[in-house]
């Protein structure tokens, strides 16, 4: 099989191309015929050497075909989505054709949908992919929904989603808002803005930091006792302990996800497409903030 490798994992690397055996099948796992995946940022901090753990294999996600599973938990054939459970960062990830992964980070997904639209479903932030998945699912529960945007051009894209109010993304963004009484935040520019954040909640409101758009770079110098507004919740997602015992994959309600982008209630169509041997040029779209969405690339027919 085709994979693709980082050409120096951990350092600033370029993409290489190799043929390797398909990986075999083993107890607790499943081999997955890798159809598409959808692009993360997380794949941008791997290529430049910025995550603490990067296997030479990248990419945290993928839709595909069980092609073999030792125990039968899932049929051959059978159609699934994968994510996290180390995928790209302690085992290989899906750059791949074919991919082994844990058992606990696969749910089967039974839909019309193509492999690119399932791959669309993916990770302030409005206008990333996870931003839009999260937009789509608020909107569908009824909450009135305010998104931020570094590029105020999109959104008209946001609004189409449902969104009530668009704002710029920037610094000091507590100040800018004329409502400060939110009920919950999902942070995905990460760090650099969760203090800022943290401003602009009612008593009792929550944030939680889901992704890192604004760099990597620690809190400086966080004393909760002085900074943490009294009576605020702040909690953290940590996609490598997706698919663990209490954060089960299967919680996903991802045959529902998929039923309501079927019937247009969830919008999730690809951006841009991508053919596995332009890699390259999809992280160069992502890279410029060229797709409006989550952006995908086709492995295999």
């Amino acid at each position: 099989m085709k994979a693709i490798f980082l050409s120096t994992p951990g350092k600033p690397s370029t993409y290489v191309f190799k043929d390797i055996p398909i990986p075999e099948a083993l107890p607790g796992r499943a081999v997955i015929k890798v159809k598409a995946f959808g692009l993360n940022h997380a794949e941008v901090h791997m290529r430049k050497g910025e995550w603490p753990e990067i296997h030479e294999i990248s990419v945290i996600e993928c839709v595909g075909i069980v092609h073999s599973c030792a125990e039968n938990e899932f049929a051959v054939g059978t159609k699934v989505a994968a994510l996290m459970g180390g995928m790209g960062r302690t085992i290989p990830g899906s750059y791949a054709e074919y991919t082994r992964v844990r058992v606990g980070n696969v749910v089967s997904i039974e839909t019309d949908l193509s492999c690119e639209e399932l791959a669309a479903i993916p990770e302030s932030g409005g206008t990333s992919s996870l931003g839009h998945a999260a937009v789509n699912l608020a909107v569908n529960a009824g909450a009135r929904v305010t998104a931020t945007t570094r590029n105020l051009d999109r959104a008209a894209i946001l609004k189409d989603l449902g969104v009530h109010e668009v704002v710029l993304e920037g610094p000091e963004l507590s100040k800018r808002l004329p409502y400060k009484g939110f009920d919950t935040v999902l942070d995905l520019v990460g760090n650099s803005v969760v203090m800022d954040s943290l401003e602009i909640f009612h008593r009792g409101g929550r944030v939680c930091i889901a992704g890192w758009l604004g760099g990597l770079a620690p809190i400086k110098e966080f004393n909760p006792l002085l900074q943490m507004p009294t009576g605020v919740h702040l909690s953290f997602f940590g996609s490598p302990h997706f698919g663990m015992s209490g954060i089960e994959v299967s919680d996903v309600p991802m045959q529902k996800i998929a039923e309501d982008v079927a019937k247009g209630r969830y919008k999730a169509k690809p951006s841009q497409v991508f053919r596995f041997e332009d890699i390259s040029k999809a992280h160069e779209a992502l890279e410029h903030g060229s797709g409006n969405g989550k952006i995908v690339v086709k492995v295999s027919k």
